[in-house]
């Protein structure tokens, strides 16, 4: 069984600080979502809030349309996954993954038929002797996305529980906490300030700054059509242009920046809506390093500009090259590696393209990395 989650205009404050300010969004029983965004902008904050160990100070939750005020942790259909999982070291892991049921007086025999089951489903079949350090980090994963489950909770929560594990295992963890999601059909809400978490597991994921919400959408939403430079810079890589606004015919926008004029599409509002802007308007640009190409690559591109080489970083499957304008404005593209890049060197300039359709013009504001 699922639930949605719905949050109405909630707040929670310390005093005179916010650590969330009046977040509302509603989250669709089945759906994967995530909240993203840096350490300290109220993720956690929230997910505490959703699933009772804080409470709002303004706004309501609604958990399958029932207000939770006033309801505490053990009485809401939630189940929280902490972010150092928690897991009892002196207990099996079947015991681990059956305490919720004994607490709830659940007899022996029914709780560890529940954890075998619990077991199979998260692929640790016959490990429920072992204890808990026997098992890898991977294997401690899933015994806690287990335990989470034995109680049959409407809503997961998870605070960040991939964050202890190394890059190939969190890797690996994604595609299978993904599979487990889908395979129990409830509704998972999942903190992370790892964008590639984030985009690879969610249908939809909310970027969060400074206890407030930017922007909620679908992860294709948000990384192609950013709307404001925080999420620009923050979801994905982004090569930002300052300009200047020197003719708007549509949704299109001239950018005069660095010397270049640039033709961009102006960035979505929602809801159909776009930015408008007008000739002198301080603006700034973004292109992502795979949407800018060298000259002589096959692509078709209405911006072609000359920039200083730099540097040549590899990155196995991709390389990324390192550039400037002037020696002032930074420029990073990134190719295939079967890419041939050996005429490169520090004494030539590169000529670069890019479409107008892969540029996004947005008002000025800051920046992820400021």
């Amino acid at each position: 069984m699922s639930a949605d989650v719905e949050l109405q205009n909630v707040s929670v404050s310390f005093g005179n600080f916010y650590a969330a300010k009046n977040v509302s969004v509603k989250i669709e029983k089945g759906e994967f979502f995530s909240f993203l965004g840096p350490s300290g902008c109220g993720k956690t904050t929230l997910l505490r809030a959703i699933s009772g160990f804080s409470e709002p100070s303004d706004g309501q939750i609604l958990i399958g349309n029932q207000d939770m005020a006033g309801i505490g942790p053990n009485k809401r259909p939630t189940s929280l996954i902490f972010q150092n999982l928690a897991l009892f070291p002196l207990m099996s892991v079947a015991d681990n993954i059956a305490f919720s049921l004994e607490v709830r007086g659940t007899g022996k025999v029914q709780r560890r038929k529940r954890a075998d089951e619990l077991l199979e489903l998260v692929a640790l079949s016959g490990q429920g002797d072992k204890k808990v350090h026997e098992l890898s980090g991977g294997q401690r994963q899933r015994v806690a996305i287990a335990r989470a489950l034995a109680i049959e909770p409407e809503v997961l929560l998870l605070d960040e529980p991939l964050s202890a594990l190394d890059l190939k295992l969190r890797q690996k963890m994604r595609t299978e906490l993904r599979e487990i999601q889908k395979r129990v059909g409830i509704t998972f809400i999942y903190i992370t300030h790892d964008q590639g978490e984030a985009l690879t597991m969610s249908d939809r994921i909310a970027v969060m700054n400074q206890g407030e919400l930017e922007q909620i959408g679908s992860c294709h939403n948000v990384y192609e059509s950013p709307r404001t430079p925080f999420v620009a810079t923050f979801v994905g890589e982004n090569n930002a242009f300052y300009g200047t606004v020197s003719a708007v015919d549509g949704d299109m926008v001239n950018v005069l920046a660095d010397g270049h004029n640039f033709l961009a599409k102006a960035g979505d509002l929602g809801e159909g809506k776009k930015y408008t802007f007008k000739k002198d308007d301080k603006v700034i640009m973004f292109v992502r390093p795979e949407s800018i190409f060298l000259k002589d690559q096959n692509n078709q591109a209405d911006n072609i500009f000359t920039a200083g080489f730099k540097a040549i970083e590899f990155e196995g499957n991709l390389k990324n090259i390192y550039m400037s304008i002037d020696g002032k404005q930074n420029v990073r593209c990134s190719v295939s590696n079967a890419v041939d890049t050996t005429d490169l060197s520090n004494s030539k300039n590169v000529e670069l393209k890019f479409s107008s359709r892969d540029a996004v013009v947005l008002p000025v504001g800051p920046l992820a990395v400021d």
